[in-house]
């Protein structure tokens, strides 16, 4: 029997699902698209308000995943190995993408007018660099996001509820495994 997700970790899928659905497609629309000085300052600053606010939500996420009970790799089906490969991944290119966004700052970060961060870099040089490896990585999350939605559909049709083991209407009788209170 397949086991369900806490309700903790099912609300912190969702929130990072929305936030970053939201900062990707946001992101690329205006650095691609024409849109107003006016348009892409307002993106801009609530992008660097949300994920600056999110960062501490993605930390207490990867820790439940990295403590999370996984069995032994060679009892995984190459399916479920190659499932966490690509799960480990997006957790990992989430991580790059949050630092590399805080290091490009070219100024103080403002987190929605309330509070201010110092910018961490001064140097043109490696902001400029964490800005192409912000933007690089943004692409290949892109794809890791791709992927993981399409291998949700592809559950679904091939009838593993793979959407309501992530949802908070559990069946009855649910297993929820140590781990993922």
């Amino acid at each position: 029997m397949h086991s369900n997700y806490s309700r903790q970790r099912v609300l912190l899928h969702w929130l990072s699902a929305v936030i970053i659905l939201w900062t990707l497609v946001s992101g690329f629309y205006v650095a691609y698209t024409p849109v107003s000085a006016s348009t892409e300052h307002w993106v801009g600053s609530f992008n660097v308000s949300l994920t600056t606010l999110f960062i501490p939500l993605f930390v207490w996420r990867t820790c439940l995943f990295v403590c999370a009970p996984h069995p032994p790799g060679p009892t995984r089906s190459l399916t479920k190995r190659l499932a966490l490969a690509v799960h480990a991944m997006i957790y990992l290119i989430v991580g790059v993408v949050l630092a590399t966004g805080v290091l490009m700052m070219k100024s103080a970060i403002s987190v929605f007018g309330l509070v201010r961060i110092p910018q961490p870099l001064g140097d043109p040089v490696l902001i400029e660099q964490a800005n192409t490896l912000h933007t690089l990585s943004c692409v290949v999350l892109s794809i890791l996001v791709a992927l993981h939605l399409c291998a949700v559909v592809w559950h679904e049709v091939s009838g593993r509820r793979v959407v309501r083991r992530m949802s908070f209407a559990k069946p009855p009788g649910a297993i929820i495994q140590r781990g993922q209170k």
